[in-house]
């Protein structure tokens, strides 16, 4: 991940975050999350509430945000990289995260529409 470019790819964002060097957070609604989202210590901050919950995202570690297609993860990255924070957005959302074969709960879940 280089700091001038702002989106990740799943390939290489699932890779940084089993080896603990990102936090990823899922920007996704309630219902999108409940449907199906990336197992593991992921935060589920809906965007609407990241501005009040921005505490609970540590600042000195590198953030990957994550939702269905990628615009509302781009937007909360450019947001907090205007904040002082590393912040990415992952490539294609969930959607290409899913269909790259990554790993959902529950096991082969839909992403759901929002």
């Amino acid at each position: 991940m280089s700091e001038n470019e702002i989106e990740v790819t799943p390939a290489e964002t699932q890779r940084r975050f089993e080896a603990g060097e990102v936090q990823l957070v899922d920007v996704r609604e309630q219902s999108e999350w409940d449907t199906s989202h990336i197992p593991g210590d992921v935060k589920h901050i809906p965007i609407g509430e990241l501005q009040s919950r921005a505490s609970e995202i540590e600042q000195d570690k590198p953030v990957v945000f994550q939702c269905r297609v990628g615009g509302r993860s781009l937007m909360a990255a450019q947001a907090f990289r205007a904040a002082g924070f590393e912040a990415y957005s992952l490539a294609g959302g969930l959607i290409d995260w899913s269909e790259q074969g990554l790993p959902v709960e529950p096991d082969g879940a839909p992403v759901a529409d929002h």
